[in-house]
């Protein structure tokens, strides 16, 4: 009997999942536990496993789609086998029942859609999540789309249609006449391009850090920490640790972060989120710590960071980087942070303005840190400056408690030892 693959349920927080990319295809041989497709959830994107051997009898969700935790994926089962198919597969039809079948027509009206209630004319509108999200996202007035979808539902493909026909309008009424009257083609693309679709983790932060603009009023704080002293306790912590059954390597990186989260103990306002015109104001410090990826960029959060030691923060940070990196991260371990770090010192950057990881009001950048000679008493001395960028949101704090905040993050780093008390 043919084996039946569902959304998986990544994180407890997970109610939908988007088809990220098919690694397999229909008719081709699959085993069990071998990677079958790729799923976005907020900002993770995780590889779903085949659970049985066989062959991809029927793929029922195509890429880029959404669909709910339990919703059929895809079919598994020997060569030829029929398929027998449950009620859910109304939630998401292949094309051929959408075309021309009835009886999936009756099925799909269980199509994962959202009906909202037109405003003007009170007529309930039918459309996909995606093909709402790409309408939302390109200003589309979701009254003005036809829907082609079963019981005419609105697809991307719909929202797609409307967008092309309204940019051949759009250029012709603004393509620029020659001498002789006729309008100059547009510009063609590049034969040499490649164009290579935004979708996954890329088009999930794409959608972040723009939102992220469009909706704070951001502003970056620039200054350079001494941590001379705070490299020598480094050190001397890391030859001590190694001596020990420790498994990580403790870096610059929890110190900083034990300094940030001192921090925000004494300044509050920057443990903050501006939302719906309110500012909520946290208790509890989860911190954030930007992960770079081959593929994109995750914030693993460290929940209640202020109750931890600095060997405490490095194990947390430690394990959770090595989760992101093998694609291991749930969904529900990147909800929640109140105040992000991103580090860029491993690329060889000094300065530059972190964006906000909304909602909220505060992200710290660290650059790579720099020697340099000083006089210290009438006698050249050397230095280990590092320099900080914090970004901060001016509708939640204004500059005075910003730089405030950013000056005693210097100050612990300059001071360590008031970290180890």
């Amino acid at each position: 009997m043919a084996e039946k693959v569902v959304m998986p349920k990544f994180g407890m927080s997970m109610q939908e999942g988007t088809i990220a990319e098919w690694l397999k295809k229909e008719n081709e041989p699959v085993k069990k536990g071998e990677p079958l497709v790729t799923i976005s959830s907020e900002k993770i994107t995780n590889e779903l496993e085949a659970p049985a051997n066989g062959v991809i009898l029927k793929i029922m969700a195509k890429e880029d789609e959404t669909l709910k935790v339990g919703n059929t994926l895809a079919y598994i089962g020997e060569a030829g086998e029929n398929i027998e198919t449950s009620s859910d597969e109304g939630e998401k039809p292949s094309k051929s029942s959408t075309e021309t079948s009835a009886s999936s027509e009756v099925a799909a009206t269980a199509v994962m859609t959202e009906e909202k209630q037109a405003p003007d004319i009170g007529k309930r509108i039918k459309i996909s999540p995606a093909a709402k999200k790409m309408a939302k996202s390109n200003g589309v007035p979701m009254e003005e789309l036809i829907g082609t979808g079963p019981q005419g539902r609105i697809t991307k493909q719909d929202v797609q249609n409307y967008l092309d026909q309204n940019s051949a309008v759009k250029e012709e009424k603004e393509s620029p006449a020659t001498a002789s009257g006729i309008p100059e083609q547009p510009a063609k693309k590049h034969t040499n391009s490649k164009v290579t679709p935004a979708k996954g983790m890329r088009k999930v932060i794409a959608d972040r850090m723009h939102q992220s603009l469009q909706e704070s009023a951001q502003l970056t704080l620039m200054k350079k920490a001494d941590i001379t002293e705070l490299q020598e306790i480094q050190k001397q912590a890391k030859q001590e640790l190694q001596k020990t059954d420790a498994d990580i390597s403790l870096t610059l990186t929890p110190f900083i972060a034990r300094a940030t989260v001192m921090a925000l103990e004494k300044h509050k306002s920057a443990n903050s989120a501006f939302i719906n015109d309110e500012i909520y104001t946290y208790e509890t410090i989860n911190l954030g710590m930007a992960t770079s990826l081959d593929d994109g960029l995750v914030v693993p959060v460290v929940f209640q960071a202020e109750n931890k030691t600095i060997l405490e923060l490095a194990e947390s940070i430690y394990s959770l980087s090595k989760k992101a990196r093998e694609n291991r991260l749930s969904s529900d371990e990147m909800k929640g942070s109140t105040f992000t770090i991103t580090n860029l010192g491993a690329s060889g950057i000094e300065y530059f303005t972190p964006i906000l990881n909304p909602p909220e009001a505060g992200i710290l950048g660290v650059g790579t840190y720099q020697k340099s000679v000083v006089f210290q008493g009438g006698e050249l001395a050397e230095q280990t400056l590092l320099p900080l960028s914090l970004t901060f949101d001016h509708r939640a704090l204004d500059g005075d408690p910003a730089s405030s905040f950013l000056n005693e993050i210097v100050y612990y780093l300059e001071h360590p030892y008031q970290m180890l008390l």
